[in-house]
């Protein structure tokens, strides 16, 4: 047993958890895509490490999920409800 359940149910939580972060990095990916240009995120894109943290958290399940829902939100409250570019965001994330 792992944290109270099946071996199995963990390593089930962990998959579904992966594919829905997958699905919503690609999504959110996407939608910056739509709204900056790839060309204009390729040539602005900055050195920034993602942590190890971030990179720990994708075999928690759930957690590498509840991350790019974190970035969306600082994306709407942060950014757009001040004004701000979508591209200020995309500098933002990846420059230190």
């Amino acid at each position: 047993m792992i944290i109270g359940m099946n071996e199995q149910d963990f390593i089930a939580y962990i998959i579904f958890g992966i594919l829905l972060n997958f699905s919503f990095s690609i999504l959110f990916g996407m939608y910056l895509s739509k709204n900056i240009g790839m060309q204009e995120m390729i040539t602005s894109k900055g050195d920034k490490q993602q942590s190890t943290l971030v990179g720990l958290s994708l075999f928690i399940p759930f957690a590498k999920m509840l991350i790019t829902l974190y970035r969306v939100a600082i994306l709407q409250i942060y950014f757009l409800n001040k004004g701000l570019t979508h591209k200020e965001f995309w500098v933002y994330m990846t420059h230190k």
